[in-house]
């Protein structure tokens, strides 16, 4: 019970503080000059390198310090992916807001345009981490990535196709245009496939939490119960109303204005 403790410790502190790290440095780098966000982005390349060689090192080693390190280190490559997105670095070629009105397909065309070198970059790192550790000895560093991509792309989805809670006061100025393809609706039909599925893949872990032996293994079937649950959690919030953005908004500088954008 120890070690399930600790691991839930661990992978809820560090959501909650790689999250508002990530706003905290882009939110910031909104007051800055110009080049702020491109220079902020290319200063973490370092954590970017070190935690893609941290992904294949870890792979070989299945003892509870090496399965806590491939937690970390598919964190550290998430976050560098998820900080070049809201900094504008890797986005998509539709970089305008969304007309009013215009007709599903294109509407479609557009959303995924937003975001297309961002999703693509995610799935090309994907497949390379499967093909680099699929038979690893430690394979919790590649199955947390896949938990966030998994996560990431049914919300994308679902805020496209339209939830009633959006909340886009975290989105920073690069990235502003990205609300005009979110859609408010009471609900959409992926929505249910969602929450299921992830409470599944959550109940999965949670079945192989009480069925390992090895204190490694309990923690990485606990770390991914964590997270694939928190990721449920934070598709719930898009449903019911829970006010989540205090966790991080107390910690966020405040922002000045983008400036319009001409077309």
């Amino acid at each position: 019970m120890m070690t399930i403790g600790i691991a839930l410790l661990i992978s809820c502190f560090v959501w909650w503080f790689s999250t508002g790290a990530i706003l905290f440095v882009v939110k910031s780098a909104d007051n800055g000059p110009d080049q702020a966000h491109w220079n902020t982005t290319l200063a973490g390349l370092p954590v970017l390198v070190i935690s893609l060689v941290g992904l294949v090192l870890t792979s070989q080693d299945d003892s509870t310090r090496g399965v806590y390190l491939a937690f970390l280190s598919a964190i550290g490559v998430w976050g560098w992916f998820e900080l070049a997105f809201l900094t504008g670095v890797i986005t998509g070629p539709v970089a305008k807001p969304c007309p009013p009105g215009v007709q599903p397909l294109e509407r479609f065309l557009r959303g995924w345009g937003a975001v297309a070198y961002s999703e693509t970059a995610l799935i090309c790192v994907a497949l390379v981490l499967f093909i680099l550790t699929r038979d690893a000895a430690n394979p919790f560093g590649l199955w947390t990535y896949w938990i966030l991509l998994i996560a990431r792309m049914s919300a994308k989805l679902n805020l496209y196709m339209g939830v009633p809670n959006i909340n886009t006061e975290f989105l920073p100025n690069p990235v502003k245009h990205l609300a005009s393809h979110f859609r408010t609706a009471k609900m959409n039909w992926l929505f249910p496939i969602s929450v299921t599925s992830l409470a599944l893949i959550t109940g999965y872990w949670i079945a192989l939490i009480w069925g390992a032996t090895d204190p490694a293994e309990v923690a990485g079937y606990t770390l991914l119960a964590a997270l694939s649950g928190l990721a449920m959690i934070e598709h719930w919030v898009m449903v019911v109303p829970v006010g989540d953005a205090k966790l991080w908004q107390w910690m966020l500088p405040n922002t000045k204005a983008p400036a319009p954008q001409n077309d």
